[in-house]
């Protein structure tokens, strides 16, 4: 049976965020995760996970200025400085809220920018990343994102993540697989995941198109559940997605999809 990880950037959003670990619980959500803690103190964040008898399971390096729309700064070789203090930053909320893995976001090709370079810059910002997380016990992820919703951002296919934690080289990197994205770049969910399942550290999921609720779109769900049993992760999975209404409106799929 699949373990769901409610995502608080995207649900419950009707209410203040350090709310929503409240109404994660009374959902039936043992476990959460989100984009960023940074805006908060960790004391507060863990304050709202310990009240509410929840796991964090997952949350973000720093990624830039969000709201200027960047999302991710691992691959500007601009930002390197940047980048290495906002590893330090994230380790240390993660140590306080009790995560034991953090997500690396690549970001968008810079203009004018090599693929040599861009690849390089990134490979050595997880290099760093991975080794500092590991001095620490933590697990580094990357995420592959469709370039449909991000255009430019600089990894979009799960065979380029690997590719790229191989010349890295580091034992505790990981792939985040996000259904979602890998859908509308590759499909191939079942044989991806089933492929490169030890590479991957971290699920999430959300329907196409739209990015609403399971049951919504294209994806066979029951099937990708029953699949994920059958192959043998035994990970959270992480419920990313744009709700059609509110929350709790949409999450009678968990009983109906997820036998």
């Amino acid at each position: 049976m699949p373990k769901f990880a409610a995502n608080l950037t995207m649900l419950f959003t009707e209410v203040p965020f350090l709310d929503r670990f409240e109404r994660a619980a009374q959902a039936g959500f043992k476990a959460v995760e989100f984009l960023f803690p940074y805006a908060y103190a960790a004391e507060e964040i863990r304050q709202r996970l310990d009240a509410n008898d929840l796991t964090l399971v997952l949350h973000n390096l720093p990624a830039g200025d969000w709201d200027a729309g960047e999302r991710g700064i691992a691959c500007h070789p601009d930002r390197v400085d940047e980048f290495r203090e906002g590893v330090g930053r994230a380790i240390a909320y993660a140590q306080a809220l009790g995560v034991g893995q953090l997500n690396c976001l690549a970001g968008k090709a810079s203009a004018g920018v090599s693929e040599d370079v861009l690849r390089q810059t990134f490979v050595n910002n997880l290099r760093f990343a991975a080794a500092e997380l590991k001095t620490a016990g933590l697990r580094l992820l990357i995420e592959p994102i469709n370039t449909f919703d991000i255009p430019g951002f600089y990894l979009s296919r799960t065979v380029q993540a690997v590719a790229i934690l191989d010349e890295v080289g580091a034992d505790n990197a990981f792939v985040q697989y996000d259904i979602y994205h890998a859908q509308r770049m590759e499909g191939e969910l079942a044989a991806t995941m089933q492929k490169y399942l030890p590479r991957i550290g971290h699920v999430q999921l959300a329907d196409n198109p739209g990015r609403n609720e399971p049951g919504t779109g294209e994806i066979n769900y029951p099937f990708l559940f029953a699949h994920l049993d059958h192959i043998g992760y035994d990970g959270w999975i992480g419920c990313e997605y744009k709700p059609a209404t509110i929350t709790e409106a949409g999450l009678g799929w968990r009983e109906k999809l997820a036998r």
